[in-house]
Parts: structure tokens; C-alpha cells; sequence
């Protein structure tokens, strides 16, 4: 999710707008996180499975 879409629980506005010190903390946390700083281990885990599993498939198709 992207903190343009949120709305701060302090003071109602877009996190986004940075209106309150909560607003401005989550938005600079956000932006530190990157593309997969929301991801729980147990995610980032299957996504890797995922991804050998493609690549296993890919090369088998190659090799027939």
C-alpha cells in the first residue's frame, strides 16, 4: 500500500500531506521501506519459492 491512499488516525488527513508529526513519521517510514518493506518474512519467502519454481519451468521448457 502506498501512503498516498492512507489516512492518519491523529489528525483525519492523507498521510500523504504530512499535516501532524504522525503524518510526517509514517510518510518518511514509507518512503525508507521501499518496494518490499511491507512484506513479512514468511511473504518474501514465498515469493522466493515462487520464483525458483517459474525458473525451473522455464529452463525444463527450454531444454525440451
Amino acid at each position: 500500500m502506498t501512503y498516498d491512499r492512507l489516512v492518519c488516525a491523529n489528525c483525519a488527513s492523507p498521510v500523504s500531506e504530512g499535516r501532524c508529526p504522525v503524518c510526517r513519521a509514517s510518510r518518511e517510514r514509507l518512503q525508507q521501506d521501499g518496494i518490499f518493506g511491507g512484506l513479512t518474512p514468511a511473504a518474501l519467502i514465498a515469493l522466493l519459492v515462487a520464483l525458483i519454481a517459474v525458473a525451473v519451468l522455464a529452463h525444463e521448457m527450454a531444454v525440451a
